[in-house]
């Protein structure tokens, strides 16, 4: 059957086609690809090309699909997986499969596998690994955004603390103590918010900082401090800019306890060496933004490290557990991925924003990818329903759910452009 795909051929060189999908083998499953959101990764694999460890060396002759948050309904089911899965099912993926060791993945290495296309085929390693996921919720779009919640929800399990009584760590965020979120008010960092309230080893407080007021204003919009406050967390959120003394003042939030577990989520060395400098006793930074420099060094204070037991980590990614977990919680509305999203556009959209993804303002870019529509800024949908009916429903949708992307919007999406 065809397909229409984003593919990619080399460094900066994406091509929206369509082109013959073989028929599927008995180990592999057809999907229809419904929603994909825009990582930053795949923007890093666009800028390296090849270099990218997760490229193929022959992209330039057999293109991948890019895209990898991605969910959407089975099609057809190879015999092997037949008593696991089955046409109609709701699907989602987790991209990170590590099948006997090596790095491809879906969205970075596969001809006929990634979320920016129509449809897709599953190879046999993404079900071997345990990673083609049912998903149960009422929308696609929650389920594309389990990837990325779920890369927030292995940070938290995968931070640690320690006791001076034997060698066992604790695992997660320290309960009932302070959480820093720092770069925060961007898409990942307000998912990190959304799951940070909820968490099982709830923080007394979490403070959020950021250089941007805008940011800050619509973080204020979509996670308010008194929803933080009904979910018994102490929410704070702080323009770092505007400080004569961030490091003082950030600590007098804590009574000058300092913050038992920081999560850097700007690839910013100032950052980093400011998050070191207000870790607690036995405190735990999560350096959680990937840089694109191979180099990217910042200084640490390992006086603290040995006296204070100060310690430092980073994650990238999380695992098919914390993916389960994201979709759970999505489907029973415990967190919000939503508050990531401030654009939605389709399959047309993917290539330029993909290559633009950082001059972009705002957070998540949403696709959908059964039909063509330009990417477009939710704030924006208010003025563009003046003169068009569907952006005039789409703005009514978002404004009764809090000015966020939402399941009633989708629907009218779908049904707009007559997704079945």
């Amino acid at each position: 059957m065809k397909t229409r795909a984003v593919r990619m051929y080399g460094l900066d060189d994406l091509r929206l086609e369509e082109f013959e999908l073989p028929e599927i083998k008995d180990d592999e499953i057809l999907v229809k690809v419904m929603s994909d959101s825009i990582c930053m990764s795949t923007y890093k694999l666009v800028k390296q090309g090849k270099k990218h460890k997760r490229a193929p060396q022959n992209i330039d002759t057999n293109p991948i699909i890019v895209g990898h948050e991605f969910a959407g309904d089975i099609v057809q089911v190879g015999k092997k997986w037949q008593d696991q899965f089955k046409p109609g099912q709701k699907f989602s993926i987790q991209p990170a499969i590590n099948y006997q060791g090596k790095l491809d993945s879906p969205g970075y290495s596969y001809e006929f596998c990634g979320g920016a296309a129509t449809y897709c085929i599953i190879p046999h390693e993404v079900m071997e690994m345990g990673c083609l996921l049912s998903y149960d919720g009422e929308s696609y779009f929650q389920a594309s955004l389990g990837e990325p919640m779920s890369c927030i929800i292995g940070g938290y399990h995968a931070n640690y603390h320690t006791n001076k009584k034997n060698y066992e760590h604790a695992m997660g965020t320290k309960t009932d103590g302070n959480i820093l979120i720092m770069g925060g008010c961007g898409p990942m960092g307000l998912g990190a918010v959304s799951y940070g309230i909820q968490f099982e080893n709830k923080p007394k407080r979490i403070v959020v900082t950021d250089v941007n007021e805008d940011r800050i204003n619509r973080a204020r919009e979509v996670i308010s401090e008194e929803h933080a406050k009904e979910m018994g967390v102490e929410l704070h959120y702080v323009n770092t800019a505007g400080m004569a003394d961030p490091i003082a003042e950030l600590m007098a939030i804590t009574q000058d306890h300092g913050y038992d577990d920081v999560f850097v989520y700007a690839p910013i060395r100032q950052v980093a060496e400011m998050g070191d400098k207000l870790l607690a006793f036995d405190g735990c930074m999560n350096f959680f933004a990937g840089p694109t420099d191979s180099q990217f060094k910042a200084e640490i204070n390992l006086y603290n490290c040995h006296y204070t037991s100060t310690h430092i980590m980073g994650t990238t990614g999380g695992n098919t557990d914390d993916l389960i977990e994201a979709n759970e919680l999505s489907a029973r509305g415990a967190i919000e991925p939503a508050v990531m999203v401030t654009h939605v556009g389709g399959i047309d959209s993917i290539a330029e924003a993909t290559k633009n993804l950082p001059s972009i303002p705002g957070g998540k870019k949403l696709t959908y990818t059964q039909f063509d529509m330009p990417l477009t800024a939710i704030d924006d949908f208010a003025k563009l329903g003046e003169r068009d009916p569907l952006f005039k429903k789409l703005d009514e949708c978002c404004k009764a759910h809090k000015g966020l992307w939402c399941a009633e919007a989708e629907k009218v999406l779908f049904e707009h452009f007559g997704v079945k």
